[in-house]
């Protein structure tokens, strides 16, 4: 067993994010783990650009209210204590609402080795008309 020397604080890039986003690497898996984690905290009306993950993401909601959408059009609503899961390759954003922080702990996998796909692929920006849209529970 070995404790984990910490990264600084990352700031989230502006080709990934609109507004401030800041992350923690909790976990990059050196090989034969290929898990990762990060703890991502979102300013208000924060949010990403639309991505995918090769693998598939999971998102569990530790404070505020996270809006996680889909090319559908659905943007659903996840409160502190809520995970979601978005399949692999399932184009998506995540952010907090226009008026409070969100915080949320963000798991993927790194792909195998020998697959050469990206774990993540990062696409446009979300549109404001896609982030307003109207929201549903996340139940």
């Amino acid at each position: 067993m070995e404790f984990v020397k910490p990264q600084p604080t990352g700031k989230g890039p502006e080709d990934w994010f609109n507004g401030d986003v800041w992350f923690d690497v909790i976990h990059a898996g050196a090989e034969p783990s290929r898990i990762r984690a990060n703890m991502v905290r979102f300013a208000p009306g924060a949010r990403t650009a639309w991505h995918h993950h090769a693998v598939g993401q999971t998102l569990h909601i530790v404070a505020g209210t996270a809006l996680i959408g889909t090319r559908d059009g659905t943007v659903i609503e996840a409160h502190p204590g809520e995970t979601v899961t978005c399949p692999p390759g399932e184009e998506h954003w995540h952010g907090a609402t226009e008026d409070r922080f969100m915080q949320h702990l963000a798991l993927w996998d790194g792909t195998a080795p020998g697959d050469d796909r990206p774990e993540t692929t990062w696409l446009e920006h979300i549109t404001d008309q896609q982030y307003n849209a109207d929201r549903t529970r996340s139940h």
